[in-house]
């Protein structure tokens, strides 16, 4: 309708009600577009919020899986330790606590990742929206270092765990895992996290089995020299998340802690 107003006073040159409309047109287009910026970013804003309390949520659960990878992998090494200074003759266990922390070198955790917010913000090319740069760059480090797969890649492909596996009858090897293996704690619980494999316990064979078994352990040649690969791996692993990766591990855990 402005338009039409408008071509008409061109033609009867009515210049100053020309200027008006012309006015009122421009303002309209500007006040049209400030409108649409005004919704676009306070729907980009909503989004922002939502992805940020998401993503921080989920990096909470991730913080708590880092510590309790490093408290267990721990818990893992010093088992191997003690089992390789008993084959190595260094210290004297008896039997049976020859044989569980042999058992418990063979341990390893794959605990399941948290990372929807994060997979989803990187697939739709919205990761701006996470305006913090120490929270959107301790994600990108977190979701991308390769430690974690690293850690449970080497832990079921381990060789020492295979020659344990095949040294032992299955039904000792379910004993073992029965009496003496992991506790299941839920995920989130700081009170429960030490313990889960490094804890007292008995097998529950008989003497006689449970010689034998330490023994079929103690005649491989093999066993040891695996177990010396098993442990330089946990403790690079272990170093890797511990000091390689300390800054990402300390601002992972200020993520996580910080007050609402």
């Amino acid at each position: 309708m402005i338009l039409r107003r408008l071509a008409e006073k061109l033609k009867q040159q009515h210049w100053t009600a020309i200027g008006i409309d012309l006015l009122i047109l421009v303002l309209g287009v500007f006040l049209g577009m400030q409108v649409s910026n005004w919704n676009e970013d306070r729907e980009n804003n909503h989004k922002a919020a939502v992805f940020t309390a998401r993503l921080k949520a989920d990096l909470r659960v991730e913080d708590w899986s880092y510590q309790f990878l490093i408290t267990y992998n721990r818990e893992v090494l010093a088992n191997a330790n003690r089992a390789a200074d008993s084959l190595e003759g260094k210290s004297e266990m008896s039997d049976e606590a020859f044989l569980v922390s042999a058992y418990r070198a063979t341990q390893y955790k794959e605990p399941a990742r948290r990372r929807s917010s994060y997979d989803e913000l990187i697939s739709t090319g919205a990761i701006g929206l996470i305006r913090d740069q120490n929270l959107r760059d301790t994600a990108m480090r977190l979701y991308s270092v390769a430690t974690f797969d690293n850690l449970v890649r080497e832990g079921k492909q381990s060789r020492y765990r295979e020659a344990f596996r095949m040294s032992l009858p299955n039904a000792v090897q379910r004993t073992l895992g029965k009496q003496c293996g992991d506790h299941y704690i839920e995920p989130g619980d700081n009170a429960r996290i030490h313990g889960v494999l490094d804890y007292p316990c008995s097998i529950g064979l008989s003497a006689q089995v449970i010689a034998e078994s330490a023994k079929a352990l103690r005649s491989n040649a093999e066993l040891l020299p695996l177990l010396r690969l098993r442990i330089a791996d946990l403790e690079t692993r272990l170093g890797d998340l511990t000091s390689n990766n300390r800054t990402l591990m300390n601002n992972l855990h200020a993520i996580a802690t910080e007050k609402p």
